[in-house]
C-alpha cells in the first residue's frame, strides 16, 4: 500500500467501521468454532451415544472426518494417547471395529454440519436483497442460538438425535453467514481497505478453530460431564453478534442501490466514514447502479449461461476448491502422528501448536494482503504448499529409513500451514465479493459458497478412505492438484488490489477479448495451411 492509500485507508478507519466488520465476523468465528468443537470431544460423545444406544462405543478412532480452517480436519490424538497399545496409530484406525450403529450416528453428526451448509448457501442472495444485509444476519442467528441450545441439552434427551439437529441447524446459520458476512464486510469497506478486512473472516475461522480446541482438552469442558457446554459455547457468540448487530449501520452500497434511498445511503456513508465527503464513494456507486439496472438482476442459471459472467464465475469456483482441496485436511490428520513419532510427549499440544501457527500468520496475511496484493499472494501461497507437499511426501516415505525424517515432516506441517495462510486460506472468502458488481454478487457468493460446502463435505467423506489406501502418498496427490491449482491461478486469476468493480470486470473483458482473438488468429492459422496443401 503506497504512502497515498495508506493514509486514506487511516482516515477511513472509524470506529463503527471496526465495529460493524468485528460484529459481522463474528459469524466466521462461530463457523470456525463449529468446524473444530467436535473433534476433541469424540471418545467421551461417542461413549455417550453408546449408553443412549445400548450399543458398545468404539475402542479407538484416531480420525476425524470434520472440516476445518475452511476445510481442515483435525485429528483426535486421545484415540490412541494413554490407550496403553504400541501400535502405530494407522494400525489402530485400522483395527478398531467400532459398532455400526455408533460409527454411522457419529458420521452423521460430524458431516450434517455441511450438509446445512450446503442447502442454505443457495439462499443468501434472496434473504440478503430481502431483509437488506445487517437485517439478515440478525435473523439467521436465531439459527445459531437455537442449533447450540439443542447441543446445550443433549444430556437431557436422546443425544444422538439432538447433536445432529443442532449441528445441522448450526450448518443452516454458517452457510447462510458465510455468504453474507462477506457481502456486507466488501460493501461497507472502503476500497483502500477491502483487502485487509477482508482477511479477517479467516483470522475469525482460525480463531474459532483454535479456542475450540484448547477447550476441548481434557481438562477443561473436553470431558464427559462439560462436553454439551463445548458443544454449545458458540451460542455465545450468536447471542453477542445479536446485539451488536443492532448498532451497525446498513450496507450504504446495499441502501443506495437496491432500495434507490439515496440519503440513507449518505448517513450510513457518514456514520463508516466519519467527516469524509461521500460524494466520491456515492458517484461510483451510481455508475454501478446504472450498469446494474442494465443488466437487471442475474440468476444463478444466468450466471452460467452468459458469456459475460463465465470467466469470473470459473475464478470464483476454482478459488473455493483450491482451498478445499489444497490438502490442509490431510496435513492436521497427520501432525499428531509425526509430533508423536518425533517424541513429542504431549501431540495434542503441538497440534495446538499448529493452530497457534495458523492464527498469528493469518494476522500477517492482514497486513500482507494490501501491499502484496490478492493474486500475488495466492501465487506464492500455492507454491509453497508445493514445495511443503513434496517435502512432507518425501519425509513420511523415508521416515522408517532414517529417523531424522520426522523432523522434515514437522518443519514441512508448518511451513504447509503458513503459506495456507499466506493466500489459499483468507483470499477465497472475500475476492469471489470483488470479482462481480451488485446485480451478480448474491447469486456469485451463492454459488460459491454451494462449492466451497460442498468440497468441505467431499474432503470430510472421502479423506479416510484415501488415507488409508495411500498412506504417506496422499501428499502426492495434493501436490499434483495444488500445481494444477497454480498454473490456474497464473493465468486466470486477477489483480483485485485496489480496483473499482468496473475496472476489475474490464479486466475480464480485455482476456475475453484476447481469447477470441487467438482463437481466430488459430483458425485463420489452420484455414491458411489447409489452403496451402490444397
Amino acid at each position: 500500500m503506497d504512502k497515498k492509500n495508506k493514509m486514506q485507508a487511516e482516515k477511513h478507519l472509524t470506529g463503527t467501521l471496526v465495529l460493524s466488520v468485528f460484529t459481522a465476523v463474528l459469524g466466521f468465528f462461530q463457523y470456525g468454532y463449529s468446524l473444530g468443537v467436535i473433534n476433541a470431544p469424540q471418545k467421551v460423545i461417542e461413549a455417550h451415544y453408546g449408553r443412549v444406544l445400548g450399543v458398545a462405543p468404539a475402542e479407538s478412532r484416531a480420525f476425524n472426518a470434520s472440516g476445518a480452517d475452511g476445510g481442515t480436519a483435525v485429528p483426535s490424538p486421545e484415540a490412541w494417547e494413554g490407550s496403553g497399545s504400541t501400535a502405530e496409530p494407522e494400525a489402530m484406525v485400522r483395527d478398531a471395529d467400532p459398532h455400526p450403529i455408533l460409527t454411522m450416528y457419529w458420521s452423521l453428526s460430524v458431516s450434517v454440519f455441511a450438509v446445512g451448509g450446503m442447502i442454505s448457501s443457495f439462499t443468501v442472495g434472496w434473504i440478503g436483497d430481502r431483509l437488506g444485509r445487517v437485517k439478515a444476519m440478525l435473523v439467521v442467528n436465531v439459527l445459531s442460538i437455537v442449533g447450540n441450545l439443542l447441543m446445550g441439552l443433549a444430556k437431557f434427551g436422546p443425544s444422538h438425535i439432538l447433536i445432529i439437529a443442532g449441528r445441522a441447524i448450526t450448518g443452516l446459520y454458517c452457510g447462510l453467514s458465510s455468504g453474507l458476512v462477506p457481502m456486507y464486510v466488501s460493501e461497507v469497506s472502503p476500497t483502500a481497505l477491502r483487502g485487509a478486512l477482508g482477511t479477517l473472516h479467516q483470522l475469525a475461522i482460525v480463531t474459532g478453530i483454535l479456542i475450540s480446541q484448547v477447550l476441548g482438552l481434557d481438562f477443561l469442558l473436553g470431558n464427559d460431564e462439560m462436553w454439551p457446554v463445548l458443544l454449545a459455547l458458540s451460542g455465545a457468540a450468536a447471542l453477542l453478534q445479536f446485539f451488536l448487530l443492532l448498532l451497525c449501520p446498513e450496507s450504504p452500497r446495499y441502501l443506495y442501490i437496491k432500495l434507490g434511498k439515496v440519503e440513507e445511503a449518505k448517513k450510513s456513508l457518514k456514520r463508516l466514514r466519519g467527516n469524509c465527503d461521500p460524494m466520491k464513494e456515492i458517484a461510483e456507486m451510481e455508475k454501478e447502479k446504472q450498469e446494474a439496472a442494465s443488466e437487471k438482476k442475474v440468476s444463478i442459471r444466468q450466471l452460467f449461461t452468459s458469456s459475460k459472467y463465465r470467466q469470473a464465475v470459473i475464478v470464483a469456483l476454482m478459488v473455493q476448491i483450491s482451498q478445499q482441496f489444497s490438502g490442509i485436511n490431510a496435513i492436521f490428520y497427520y501432525s499428531t502422528n509425526i509430533f508423536e513419532r518425533a517424541g513429542v510427549d504431549q501431540p495434542v499440544y503441538a497440534t495446538i501448536g499448529v493452530g497457534v501457527v495458523n492464527t498469528v500468520f493469518t494476522v500477517i496475511s492482514v497486513f500482507l494482503v494490501e501491499k502484496a496484493g490478492r493474486r500475488s499472494l495466492f501465487l506464492s501461497g500455492l507454491m509453497g504448499m508445493l514445495v511443503s507437499a513434496v517435502a512432507m511426501t518425501v519425509g513420511l516415505a523415508l521416515l522408517s529409513q532414517f529417523a531424522w525424517m520426522s523432523y522434515v515432516s514437522m518443519v514441512a506441517i508448518f511451513l504447509f500451514v503458513i503459506f495456507f495462510e499466506v493466500g489459499p486460506g483468507p483470499i477465497p472468502w472475500f475476492i469471489v465479493a470483488e470479482l462481480f458488481s451488485q446485480g451478480p454478487r448474491p447469486a456469485a457468493i451463492a454459488i460459491a459458497g454451494f462449492c466451497n460446502w460442498t468440497c468441505n463435505f467431499i474432503i470430510g467423506m472421502c479423506f479416510q478412505y484415501i488415507a488409508d489406501l495411500c498412506g504417506p502418498y496422499v501428499f502426492a496427490i495434493f501436490a499434483a492438484l495444488l500445481l494444477a491449482f497454480f498454473l490456474f491461478a497464473y493465468f486466470k486469476v486477477p489483480e483485485t488490489k485496489g480496483k473499482s468493480f468496473e475496472e476489475i470486470s474490464a479486466v475480464f473483458r480485455r482476456k475475453k477479448r484476447s481469447a477470441i482473438k487467438g482463437a481466430k488468429a488459430m483458425t485463420e492459422l489452420e484455414d491458411l495451411r489447409g489452403s496451402e496443401e490444397a
